[in-house]
């Protein structure tokens, strides 16, 4: 059956009007491309559906019972339809993003709580995971995107880069990592570290900078988390290498960072989606939100993914809405 929306919308112009003259009137249509549709859809159907004179047109008992059927079927229709208007009109729904931890702790609350500020009708889902399980979801769609790290060379994925992301030396305060004069591997190598888990992509960038340097990163201890890193650095294990970005390494007295003089120790933060996907208008406006802020930090009112570390401290300031 070849039942279309202009023949039910002329059955409900016809019943709603009480007749063919203004039903076509409200339809912008002559009289007989009306009687068309309706016929048409009575030969659909099998069945006639009004009985006409010349004097009134009667639902027969056929397109009675049909009427509240195409009545439920157009309001579901024209509701869906000022729905995807709204979508396209104004960022709404969920926003579901896999991201790196360091990432979804550091810069993207700032970020998201600007965003629903201005956006209230959206929502998110953070799912953070090692850089592994980012792609992973992507590719299954658990998620409209991921946030991970570059390199990726994969079929079905494209990347769009955000940011440099530089990893730093986190030693206690007043020990002599402070006072070299040079933060390069060979020196590094000499003390004690606290590295992170082999799935990490942190220690996979340790490892490869290392190994770049002609050395090998041999751990003190190892920890899933940077926060467990810190705590670890602070009780005196070691020194650790940990992003610019992560917060962990911030508010605390007892610890210190510096730049590690070695270009290998930086990573590309980028976007992840699905090679060949469309993302919905909010998702879409979303990462146009982390690109733009990824390249706006020389604007005071604009939110600003600014990574900065001063030697002698852990002044990473990860992200911000600058101004408030």
């Amino acid at each position: 059956m070849d039942v279309n929306l202009r023949q039910i919308r002329a059955f409900l112009a016809v019943v709603g009007l009480g007749g063919f003259t203004r039903a076509a009137g409200a339809l912008n249509i002559s009289q007989p491309a009306l009687t068309i549709r309706i016929r048409q859809l009575e030969d659909q159907i099998g069945l006639r559906l009004f009985d006409r004179n010349t004097r009134s047109v009667q639902l027969t008992r056929v397109g009675q019972e049909l009427l509240p059927v195409f009545q439920r079927l157009m309001k579901d229709f024209d509701g869906a339809m000022a729905d995807i208007r709204e979508f396209s009109e104004e960022p709404r729904g969920t926003i579901r993003v896999a991201v790196l931890p360091s990432f979804a702790a550091g810069p993207l609350p700032a970020l998201i709580a600007d965003f629903r500020a201005r956006n209230p009708r959206v929502s998110f889902v953070l799912k953070d995971a090692v850089g592994k399980r980012v792609l992973a979801m992507v590719r299954n769609e658990e998620v409209d995107f991921g946030i991970g790290v570059g390199g990726v060379d994969e079929p079905d994925l494209d990347t769009i880069d955000v940011f440099e992301d530089r990893m730093v030396l986190v030693y206690p305060r007043g020990h002599a990592a402070g006072e070299l004069p040079l933060a390069s591997v060979p020196v590094i190598s000499q003390f004690p570290l606290v590295l992170m888990d082999k799935d990490t992509s942190v220690r996979r960038l340790v490892d490869e900078a290392f190994a770049g340097a002609g050395s090998i990163a041999t751990p003190a201890c190892e920890a899933t988390y940077m926060s467990t890193a810190v705590s670890m650095v602070r009780a005196g294990l070691g020194l650790a290498i940990l992003p610019a970005s992560a917060i962990e390494i911030r508010g605390f007295a007892d610890i210190a960072t510096r730049p590690i003089d070695d270009a290998g120790f930086v990573r590309r933060i980028v976007i992840i989606k699905r090679r060949g996907s469309s993302l919905l208008p909010a998702v879409e406006e979303f990462t146009k939100v982390l690109l733009a802020a990824a390249n706006s930090c020389a604007t005071p009112s604009a939110p600003c993914l600014d990574v900065e570390v001063q030697d002698g401290g852990a002044e990473a300031l990860a992200v911000g809405v600058q101004g408030q």
